[in-house]
């Protein structure tokens, strides 16, 4: 979720701004480094819940099967 243009720059404060509660000087104050750790934490943490879906949809599939099968 990093930028390397102006457009993804602002594309990146518009969704730090919308879905994570930021407000623009708070990002326009941050260091860049420490704007990029804020970025890669937000992106881990969307990874891990995205995984936790997965499973969860694996696990209700598979319970699906099992009922159907009885």
């Amino acid at each position: 979720m990093g930028y390397d243009n102006l457009n993804n720059y602002f594309k990146t404060n518009f969704a730090l701004m919308h879905h994570y509660g930021y407000n623009l000087r708070d990002l326009e104050g941050l260091i860049p480094w420490e704007r990029q750790v804020y970025i890669d934490l937000i992106q881990a943490e969307v990874q891990r819940k995205n995984e936790e879906n997965r499973e969860q949809q694996v696990q209700a599939r598979a319970a699906e099967r099992v009922a159907r099968t009885r």
